[in-house]
């Protein structure tokens, strides 16, 4: 399988975000993606005002132009998450959505993990306007790689990752908008730790540059395999990158080193 990462520099301009993301998605169709992944809020990235005011339900131009994009390229795409808006709710959902190269919605997932935090000096409250998720979701790529889905922040959380990899999760999608102090100080170590411990790869794509004043994300989007060497890495700008995933090599390292089976969950119940 070939896996291409999308970098982008999302604002509040839904229009212009969605031109970028649909010629950096043909772009890796022509380098023979067959996976490819969108970063965090790809659609609309802001201050919150903006991602409000930038948020779609799932049948809304977001989810449908992915769907036709998919199809006409006949790939699966992850598209990142959106700012997904829900009839009857207050708070908005952060929520990845894989469609199948037949452009139907095969998974979605809503981020479990909000990111509530302290950043140089920036306070982060995600829960002020998102409500979490609260189910773990695995999907199956059109080759029949289990794909494990994830959003940004949950990359802390090893525990998902290795929930996903127990059910059968060969390559895990982070589309994530990093800032740019986690970027520099944490992004590769957490990508390649996750990919490491759950002999898995992983395909992070983060967003890169300003998005609102004050609000940056640090880029690098990183596709890492399993036994953690970094397949490829973006530079800084919006652009694409691609790596090949051989499945046969995924399953020679989790057999040499088969850490999924010395697990001793009873132990820690």
């Amino acid at each position: 399988m070939r896996a291409a990462a999308i970098q982008l520099t999302s604002t509040g301009d839904t229009d212009r975000n969605l031109t970028t993301a649909d010629r950096l998605v043909r772009a890796a169709a022509a380098y023979g993606a067959q996976l490819v992944v969108l970063p965090e809020k790809w659609s609309a990235l802001g201050t919150g005002e903006a991602i409000r005011s930038g948020a779609q339900p799932l049948n809304g131009p977001a989810v449908s132009w992915a769907r036709a994009i998919a199809r006409e390229l006949g790939l699966d795409l992850v598209a990142g998450s959106i700012a997904e808006r829900i009839q009857g709710e207050d708070k908005l959902r952060n929520t990845s959505v894989h469609v199948g190269p037949d452009g139907e919605v095969r998974a979605t997932y809503r981020k479990l993990h909000l990111f509530d935090v302290e950043v140089d000096g920036v306070t982060y409250r995600e829960s002020e306007h998102e409500q979490a998720g609260d189910e773990i979701v695995l999907s199956r790529a059109a080759d029949g790689a289990g794909l494990g889905l994830t959003v940004c922040y949950d990359l802390r959380f090893p525990e998902l990752f290795r929930e996903l990899a127990v059910r059968g999760a060969e390559v895990i999608t982070v589309p994530s908008a990093f800032t740019l102090a986690t970027t520099r100080d944490h992004w590769d170590t957490l990508v390649r730790a996750r990919a490491i411990e759950n002999g898995c790869y992983l395909v992070a794509a983060n967003q890169i540059g300003e998005h609102a004043p004050g609000l940056r994300s640090g880029g690098r989007s990183m596709i890492c395999d399993p036994w953690g060497v970094v397949l490829a890495v973006a530079p800084d700008a919006e652009t694409l990158i691609v790596a090949d995933l051989d499945m046969d090599a995924l399953h020679e390292i989790r057999r040499r080193m088969p850490t999924l089976e010395h697990r001793r969950p009873e132990v820690f119940v």
